[in-house]
């Protein structure tokens, strides 16, 4: 029995240990292998660009503009600021660039607080704007100081009931001609970009056109959930972590997007087609980061044009919002190494919400279902620990008769075991087999957008967040802020030292020690969980004390 027992201590240890690591140990990525990772670094050495991009495509005639001429520079003026009213966002665009200077969605806070305004996806120390264009080779100057001139009259349009383009343009001292097009429509968080560049001057334009999204970064990066930059190239998502990118900025493929993300919400940019492209990143200083789309190499001789198509993406990392857009955006959402688990459970979870509008009672629901999807393990092992619980006299015997030889107790029982027909680790099982269904939960409660500002009853207002009833102005050790009572984890905690009790004991007073310690460790690591999380962990465990019970007193 020393040894199950010590099996037993060593299973819970290895799990806390598996969800600490999990948790609060970073994750090396797979980078790419190294010899295309030299041949990617010498090409940026000559071009800034791969092999891949340099395929000309076709060109249009430009019957229009005319080759023109070297023309004076044209005189510096205030850059307007276009404001875009839709029912989903509010954007705004500076003609400075025509890039993004902010983008509020409507439907969402910023806090939980009832007077908060909505929720800016583009910090306002952004100064550069997002959605940057410009060329790799640096093929002709001021495109990145650019001011555009847009199509309107107007500081201010309202789109309502059919999409309208919004044009800008900038004409380089040489005559080539840069237009931005942007159509934006009133059902839908996708933006159509159109970038025409009509060569007025007199020579080729042999380039890279380059399409960059900017975002603060974070302050201190998330081991909870994924934030940052992501693409999808070759179709295999690829997800890198900021402190990364200075071993490697640097990603060629098949590109079909790239995006910068973080918990609840993410930017994207979707060429038309899926063509050999490359992503590059950057993150400066100031955390400023940087994903940029490059082009495969494109020529146009003078008096042609040729039209880059792309759609934009500015909104929610909802599954059925992305699921809408196409272009496999939906893979942006990725819940880590069970996300063939979490995904059903997002599902479940908002079909239950049609039904019933809490998102907490939900959880509830979603957790009785996966404990009756687990019943019968579950009957399994808490027979086997009910037997043995019967068989303790018989063991203490045992040990005592055979105290001073090891081996000759071992085998009395291994025997003892075999005729009562007792598992000495089955107890174990129902911890072992929640694992996968744990983490995949705790990806998905964490960042499943729906959960954001969600409220559960009384002081639990935002299932995203850890519950704290009351609120101080001190510190709390182990407690991220805010400080305050968490008392469901408390709760939480003492149905985990209730379910201990019921356990068999430990004969070692070392590992009796050890497994009455548990439900403190497991108390303390989820004081910062978020509160939809500590429900699905306390509703889950008071369902197992009471079948334990049950099962208990049937087999007395």
């Amino acid at each position: 029995m020393e040894h199950a027992r010590l099996f037993i201590a060593i299973g819970l240890s290895l799990l806390v240990f598996i969800v600490w690591n999990f948790l609060f140990v970073d994750k090396q990525k797979e980078t790419l292998p190294q010899q295309a990772i030299q041949s990617e670094q010498q090409s940026n050495k000559t071009t800034g660009i791969t092999e891949k991009q340099k395929t000309p495509k076709e060109t249009t005639p430009l019957k229009t503009q005319p080759p023109l001429k070297e023309s004076p520079s044209e005189p510096i003026k205030p850059s307007r600021i276009i404001t875009v009213n839709l029912p989903l966002y509010t954007a705004k665009i500076s003609e400075k660039g025509a890039v993004f200077k902010s983008f509020v969605l409507n439907k969402y806070r910023k806090t939980i607080a009832s007077d908060s305004p909505s929720f800016d996806m583009i910090n306002p120390d952004l100064s550069q704007g997002t959605v940057r264009i410009g060329f790799a080779g640096n093929s002709f100057e001021g495109i990145d100081d650019a001011m555009f001139s847009v199509n309107l009259e107007k500081d201010s349009v309202d789109i309502k009931n059919k999409a309208k383009e919004i044009s800008f343009s900038w004409t380089s001292p040489k005559g080539v001609v840069v237009e931005k097009t942007y159509l934006f429509s009133p059902d839908t968080y996708v933006i159509s970009l159109d970038v025409t560049i009509k060569n007025g001057s007199d020579q080729t334009i042999k380039d890279n056109l380059t399409l960059s999204l900017l975002k603060k970064g974070p302050e201190d990066e998330s081991r909870y959930g994924f934030e940052g930059p992501s693409a999808l190239i070759n179709n295999k998502l690829e997800q890198i972590k900021t402190k990364k990118i200075k071993k490697q900025d640097v990603y060629p493929g098949k590109l079909t997007w790239i995006a910068v993300q973080d918990r609840y919400f993410m930017s994207a940019i979707m060429p038309e087609e899926a063509v050999d492209a490359s992503m590059h990143l950057d993150i400066n200083d100031d955390k400023i980061l940087k994903n940029t789309y490059v082009q495969p190499e494109q020529v146009i001789p003078p008096g042609e044009q040729h039209v880059f198509k792309y759609k934009l993406f500015f909104g929610p990392k909802s599954m059925t919002v992305l699921k809408s857009v196409d272009y496999d955006l939906i893979k942006a959402v990725h819940f880590g190494m069970f996300d063939v688990l979490a995904k059903p459970c997002v599902w479940i979870m908002n079909f239950i919400y049609g039904f019933i509008p809490n998102y907490g009672v939900a959880i509830i629901i979603l957790t009785i279902l996966s404990k009756i999807l687990l019943w019968p393990l579950g009957n399994k092992s808490y027979k086997s620990m009910a037997a043995m619980k019967k068989i303790q006299p018989l063991m203490a015997e045992i040990k005592e008769k055979y105290k001073d030889d090891k081996k000759k107790m071992n085998e009395e029982m291994m025997g003892l075991y075999k005729t009562y027909k007792v598992n000495p680790l089955g107890g174990c099982l129902p911890m072992v087999v929640q694992i996968p269904v744990f983490f995949a939960l705790y990806r998905m409660l964490y960042e499943a957008i729906e959960l954001r500002h969600a409220p559960f009853f009384w002081w639990i207002n935002d299932l995203s967040a850890p519950d704290r009833l009351f609120r101080f102005d001190f510190s709390i050790p182990f407690m991220q802020p805010p400080y305050g009572i968490p008392v469901l984890t408390i709760i939480m905690g003492v149905t985990m030292f209730i379910q201990q009790k019921m356990s068999p004991p430990a004969g070692d007073p070392t590992q009796a020690k050890m497994m009455m310690m548990m439900p403190i460790v497991f108390t303390v690591i989820f004081i910062n969980f978020s509160s939809g999380l500590v429900l699905y962990w306390l509703v889950n465990n008071i369902i197992s004390v009471a079948q334990q019970y049950y099962i208990t007193k049937k087999n007395v």
